[in-house]
């Protein structure tokens, strides 16, 4: 089990103290860049009273994204993978 670090991340301009795996840090930096990225986005288009209604609208927006992916066909599922076997034989292939 890896032992957990601090790391501090800002979202909407809070700093929020986080323990995480150290293999994590990379995408937890990424999915908060990615949430402020939205939060500005958002500030641009529409006005709101407070950060929190653009940060409840990033979170929407991120759950709608998860259930499109986890209501995917198993078909498509299956399809990707045998995708994806394919290219890794590829490339094994190309590196021998």
């Amino acid at each position: 089990m890896e032992e957990q670090i601090n790391i501090n991340v800002i979202i909407a301009d809070r700093p929020y103290r986080l323990k995480i795996n150290p293999s994590e840090e990379e995408k937890v930096r990424r999915a908060a860049k990615e949430v402020n990225d939205k939060v500005k986005s958002f500030q641009s288009t529409y006005e709101a009273k407070d950060k929190q209604d653009y940060l409840a609208m990033a979170a929407l927006l991120f759950a709608v994204e998860v259930e499109k992916g986890s209501h995917r066909a198993p078909e498509e599922n299956d399809e990707l993978y045998a995708k994806l076997d394919e290219l890794d034989k590829t490339l094994a292939d190309f590196l021998k």
